[in-house]
């Protein structure tokens, strides 16, 4: 492995006449977000519950740390000054005993625990943010589009047979909703049995076929046949025929 490479040349001893400024080197350390986060990290590291907190150990070691940034030529920013100020004062007020009339007041450290848990909640927040995939970074969408398709679609050709067919499926579920009215029909055989009555006579016969009116259509045939079936029956008529095959006739029985 070369030391240096100056223009594209390697370079593989030191120069004699290498000089380093004294300001040349610095060290970067674990930097801070700010004096909350520094004072958490310091009862982090002694491991300590940090609703008792050692306070003043812990403003040691911050001082401490204060003073490390002040001889390495740190820029000290002025929110570290006011925390160490407040330490300095939580200090003062746990060490050097309280009067007798202040015992119910409140613990000096109260306040800087709030803050502490406060700032603890929202660092946690913050650190599982941060570790959720990122678009672009751990997370890369991917787009795809759609190509043109041209399709042709043809047309079936129809054929006269086909559309009798269509017909036939149609006419056969119209069938399904036809229906058929059912009426008392007008025509009574009692009524048609005194018709019949009033046409015979005891004298003279009568041509059977000239008792029923076509235009009554069958269910008027049906019923007069009846009737002088019934009137046969209660022996009110009889039906007469001179021959095998000839005409009937009829008349009106002689009570």
């Amino acid at each position: 492995m070369h030391f240096a490479v100056v223009e594209g040349e390697p370079i593989n001893d030191v120069p004699q006449d290498l000089y380093i400024p004294p300001d040349a080197l610095e060290v970067f350390l674990e930097a801070f977000e700010g004096p909350l986060d520094l004072l958490l990290y310091l009862i982090k590291r002694q491991n300590v519950d940090i609703l008792n907190i050692p306070i003043a150990h812990i403003t040691e070691q911050y001082m401490e740390y204060v003073e490390l940034m002040k001889a390495i030529n740190l820029e000290l920013a002025a929110e570290y000054l006011v925390m160490a100020a407040m330490l300095a004062e939580i200090k003062s007020r746990v060490l050097l005993p309280r009067p007798k009339l202040d015992e119910d007041e409140e613990d000096p450290r109260a306040d800087l625990i709030r803050r502490l848990q406060e700032y603890e909640r929202f660092k946690k927040a913050a650190q599982d943010i941060d570790e959720m995939p990122r678009m672009e970074k751990d997370i890369f969408q991917a787009g795809a589009e759609t190509p043109e398709l041209h399709l042709s679609k043809p047309l079936p050709d129809v054929d006269i047979k086909d559309l009798l067919l269509a017909l036939k499926d149609v006419l056969k579920r119209a069938e399904m909703f036809t229906h058929h009215h059912i009426q008392k029909e007008t025509l009574s055989i009692r009524e048609k049995m005194g018709h019949v009555l009033a046409i015979l006579s005891a004298d003279g016969f009568t041509d059977f076929v000239s008792l029923f009116r076509v235009e009554e259509g069958r269910m008027g045939i049906v019923v007069t046949f009846l009737a002088v079936m019934e009137l046969t029956k209660e022996s009110l008529i009889e039906l007469v025929q001179s021959e095998p095959y000839a005409p009937v006739h009829v008349r009106a029985r002689i009570q």
